[in-house]
C-alpha cells in the first residue's frame, strides 16, 4: 500500500478529466449558492493558520454542492486594497484620480493586481 502514490493518482484522475468542474456542471443554474473567497495573502510566510483558513474556505463550497447547489467560486481582492493603490500611484506618479482615469482605470488595477501576483 502506498498512499503517496495512491493520492498522486486519483489528484491525476481528477485533473485529466476535469471532475472538479464537473461537480459544478452538472448542478441547475436555477439553484445557485455562490461563494466568494479572499485574495491570496498579500503578505506573511505561510502557517497554520492559512491552512485552518483555506481548508474552511473548500469545505462550505463542497457542501453547497453535495447539497445540489451550482456552488460558483469567485475570488475578492478586498484585502490588498489602499497600501497596494498608494504602491502602484507612487510607483507611476500618480497624485489624482484624474489620472488614473485618464490613464485608464482596467490599466491601474492591472498594475496593482502585478504588484500583488507578482
Amino acid at each position: 500500500m502506498d498512499i503517496v502514490n495512491d493520492e498522486l493518482k486519483i489528484i491525476n484522475f481528477w485533473e485529466k478529466n476535469k471532475i472538479f468542474e464537473k461537480s459544478v456542471k452538472q448542478r441547475p443554474v436555477t439553484k445557485q449558492y455562490v461563494f466568494y473567497d479572499g485574495p491570496p495573502f498579500a503578505t506573511g510566510t505561510p502557517h497554520y493558520g492559512h491552512i485552518l483558513g483555506l481548508t474552511s474556505k473548500d469545505v462550505f463550497p463542497r457542501f453547497w454542492t453535495m447539497k445540489g447547489f451550482r456552488c460558483e467560486r469567485r475570488w475578492g481582492w478586498d484585502c490588498h486594497g489602499l497600501p497596494i493603490e498608494n504602491l502602484a500611484e507612487k510607483d507611476l506618479k500618480i497624485s489624482e484620480k484624474k489620472e488614473i482615469e485618464a490613464g485608464g482605470v482596467d490599466k491601474f488595477n492591472a498594475y496593482c493586481r502585478s504588484k500583488v501576483l507578482g
